[in-house]
């Protein structure tokens, strides 16, 4: 043993420090009684259903039941019908009184069948030779096997979450998390070792579960592959989520005791809404941009893997989900690769912002450099899931065919969703790389010691300091991810007249041209980079609470506009200069006209001017203000 944990600290010496400091005999004895406890309890719990000597005759499990249900079934419809009869009788008019004392007969005979046939099966029980009983075990090992599954899922992720964050605000609090800082090891080193040390009493109480587990889906006859995709799948959430959670504990440290509720309570909420899904049968089909959401949580794919075991019907969804047209859910190990590869993706873009902000809090979590291929992936994220081949239960009126796969429709449906995800991601990032008062001061005062006296090259090496820098202003990173969120929409709205193979009039797309679909998309990037310079020009008040201001600022332009022009009645078809003004220039694209728009787009071009001015004046004071004191001193 004391071998196996030298080994473990020559290759992490963190995961050695929290394995030592968790791995006490009383804990551990503690987890494994709880573990075996519960496994017992679960199983006796099933146990007590057992088919016994008094077993129903119209028990699931008895052989009679059948039969029995049939009687049942024709002594109620037979009441039912004399029921009916005599209701009929007595509405009728004149009332024939013989007609109806017949019917009363008949109806009474009917009852006492019924009667007779409930006292007999409540009397008799079902024949010991008459059981199923390979038929309940199987049904018994089952519901042991989904338990344990649905408790692994829930204890791991958010146990596990609870006590990363909790384990990195305690850190911080005692100072020990800035000794880690200095320790040779790296920060890749340190986040693995927590990940793996801090929740390992939760991995022990889970791993004296496997064999019961294991074993009771091979009774339940699952098939092994799909028991070991589930334990697969099981581990990269936990990476996932893990990994979140570690990230959400550096960044958010000023929640302090409530950081780790709210953190773990997030995606206790998150579980619970999935299961729901899962266990009710409902589940959204995955043809839309944000199914990637859905298959964050494990239980899409249980229901998936064990199908009739989570719910009571197959989940067809996840077998007719495409990823750029390949049939992604026909074959189990192309499923189980998307999934394990959109873990392994967004858990990469974690783990890089998590080895930017461990070791300097106040460095923004993703350089420029990295945003551009995050938003990139995000996107390939994105339309991968929108563009797949599904059946659609319209056609317009002149046809008597059924239409099958129109990708216009398809995508106009999934618009709105990816352009609400991408208006995420964008004001994320806006917060995210936008330098504050200091920051900006600095890059100004020295950012002439980096470029080359040579012309040429020093205005290449100033773009190059806009596009990549740490410390430059946001505006040209902001221009380049707009640029790649919009290449995608205007790529489709270019080419989607060509797409329109049923000819379908309906289609709000056939009524807008080229160009002004392209107008649209033009006008929306230089919208965000108006709203990015305001927020850029208040991020460099000397105001303490300048971050509140520019949240507030932007958001009061985003929001405000719109609700006005509504409630003082401004309609946007018979006002859509002022509309495409204000955050939607898109609504009611269709009804706008060409010289309006490019009217439109030369004042937002005018006040992005006058903006950019501004802040080049101001960022120039910075840095002639800051020299000029140090040249007094």
């Amino acid at each position: 043993m004391l071998n196996v944990l030298d080994k473990i600290g020559d290759w992490n010496p963190q995961l050695f420090r929290e394995i030592k400091g968790r791995l006490k005999v009383f804990n551990v004895v503690i987890v494994v009684g709880i573990s075996l406890l519960s496994q017992l309890v679960l199983f006796l719990y099933q146990l007590r259903e057992i088919p016994g000597q008094k077993y129903q005759l119209l028990g699931e499990y008895c052989g009679l039941r059948s039969s029995y249900q049939k009687q049942q079934d024709l002594i109620q419809r037979e009441v039912n019908k004399f029921n009916d009869l005599l209701y009929a009788a007595k509405s009728a008019k004149p009332v024939d009184k013989v007609k109806i004392t017949d019917i009363e007969g008949q109806l009474e005979l009917a009852r006492n069948k019924s009667e007779d046939l409930f006292k007999f099966l409540s009397k008799n029980y079902c024949p010991p030779e008459q059981i199923h009983m390979q038929e309940w075990w199987l049904d018994h090992w089952k519901y042991i096997f989904m338990t344990l599954s649905v408790v692994f899922v829930f204890v791991l992720l958010i146990a596990g979450t609870y006590l990363l964050i909790n384990n990195l605000a305690q850190e911080e609090r005692k100072g020990t998390l800035n000794f880690l800082r200095l320790t040779p090891q790296t920060e890749s080193e340190i986040l693995l070792g927590k990940i793996l040390g801090v929740p390992i009493l939760i991995y022990l109480l889970v791993f004296l579960a496997l064999p019961l587990h294991f074993f009771s889906g091979v009774s339940a006859n699952i098939a092994k592959s799909h028991i070991f995709s589930f334990y697969s799948i099981l581990g990269g959430s936990c990476f996932f989520f893990f990994s979140a959670a570690l990230l959400f504990g550096l960044v958010c440290r000023w929640l302090n005791g409530f950081q780790p509720w709210l953190g773990s309570g997030s995606i206790l909420l998150f579980l619970v809404i999935t299961l729901q899904m899962a266990s009710s049968g409902y589940s959204a089909s995955l043809n839309y941009a944000s199914a990637w959401l859905e298959l964050l949580s494990p239980f899409q794919m249980v229901n998936h893997l064990f199908p009739r075991v989570l719910s009571s019907s197959v989940n067809s969804n996840v077998l007719k989900m495409n990823f750029f047209y390949l049939p992604i859910g026909k074959n189990l190990i192309t499923l189980v690769g998307l999934q394990l590869l959109q873990f392994g993706m967004w858990s990469y873009w974690i783990w890089e912002a998590l080895k930017r902000s461990f070791r300097n809090q106040n460095v923004a979590i993703l350089s420029k450099t990295q945003s551009y291929g995050f938003i990139a992936c995000s996107q390939v994220l994105t339309w991968g899931f929108t563009l797949q081949y599904y059946d659609r239960n319209y056609c317009p009126r002149y046809e008597d065919k059924l239409c099958t796969y129109d990708l216009n429709y398809q995508i106009a449906q999934n618009l709105p969703i990816i352009i609400a995800f991408n208006l995420i991601l964008l004001f994320g990032l806006l917060a995210i790389l936008s330098p504050h008062r200091q920051t900006v001061q600095d890059w100004e005062r020295y950012r002439h010691q980096n470029i080359s006296p040579n012309h040429k090259s020093g205005n290449k090496s100033f773009l190059t300091d806009l596009l990549r820098g740490e410390k430059s202003p946001a505006i040209m990173a902001m221009a380049v991810n707009l640029v790649i969120v919009a290449i995608p929409v205007a790529i489709w709205m270019l080419i989607a007249p060509s797409l329109n193979f049923h000819q379908n009039p309906a289609n709000w797309i056939q009524k807008i041209d080229k160009m002004r679909g392209v107008l649209a998309i033009v006008m929306c990037i230089s919208l965000m980079l108006i709203y990015t310079m305001v927020a850029q020009m208040v991020l460099l008040m000397k105001n303490s609470r300048r971050t509140l201001w520019a949240i507030g600022i932007v958001s009061s332009l985003v929001i405000l506009p719109p609700i006005i022009l509504s409630m003082v009645g401004m309609n946007p078809r018979e006002h859509s200069f002022v509309w495409m003004l204000t955050s939607f220039p898109f609504y009611y694209v269709d009804a706008y006209s060409t010289p309006v728009m490019l009217f439109a787009l030369s004042c937002q071009i005018l006040v992005l001017a006058l903006l950019h001015l501004q802040l080049s004046r101001t960022i120039k004071f910075l840095g002639e203000s800051a020299t000029k004191a140090l040249l007094r001193v």
